[in-house]
């Protein structure tokens, strides 16, 4: 049996149950003819297979990122859908993959923080990991550390925890300083005392950097 036929929408089924359960059997079972059909089916004329590919895909990538991470161009070409859904979703794929192919990522660099200025949220939060990621990489922190800044800046507020805990992978000695003025004076603009304690635990452990 083909791997589209076992898709939520070739099965009829509604929600994405289907499609999680097929992504952990590819992933268990290290099928690549498989992801290489999904890949192949983001083409696809039947937009529900467009989508249920992409879902099935990250959520591979979410258990094994190396399956995914050589079709990392396919995912790029999806920021330039005209359906928002795979827009996020290959943000979301891209996000998975980028500490496998960080080179290839930061060349598509402009096109990424277009279409995170432009995003949804889902988008925009995929982007935010993407910069934070990259940002580990000292060869690209002068391009991609004030661009995260700026994120942390401009988020909603409600954003604010969840941007800050992504970008602790990527703050160090040399930029510390500047995370903890950006979260310490948004903090205020705080409505709920979960985000207030969430961004707290942050500048702890930014603090012991």
């Amino acid at each position: 049996m083909a791997i589209i036929d076992l898709l939520a929408s070739s099965q009829g089924l509604r929600g994405n149950e289907a499609n999680i359960a097929l992504a952990k059997e590819i992933a268990s079972s290290g099928n690549k003819s498989a992801i290489k059909e999904l890949v192949e089916n983001l083409q696809n004329k039947d937009k529900k297979i467009q989508g249920d590919c992409i879902k099935t895909l990250y959520e591979t990538g979410y258990l094994k990122p190396d399956l995914i991470a050589e079709y990392y161009n396919d995912f790029l070409q999806l920021l330039t859908s005209k359906n928002n859904y795979l827009v996020w979703s290959g943000m979301i794929a891209i996000a998975v993959i980028t500490d496998l192919k960080p080179k290839e990522i930061f060349a598509s660099l402009d096109l990424i923080m277009q279409i995170v200025n432009n995003g949804s949220v889902i988008t925009i939060d995929n982007g935010v990991e993407i910069l934070a990621k990259l940002n580990k990489f000292k060869e690209y922190f002068n391009t991609t550390d004030p661009l995260l800044m700026e994120q942390l800046w401009k988020c909603p507020i409600k954003q604010l925890p969840m941007y800050a805990e992504k970008s602790l992978i990527s703050i160090n000695k040399r930029n510390k300083e500047t995370y903890q003025n950006i979260i310490g004076k948004r903090k205020d603009e705080c409505e709920k005392d979960s985000q207030i304690k969430r961004l707290k635990k942050v500048l702890k452990r930014i603090d012991k950097i």
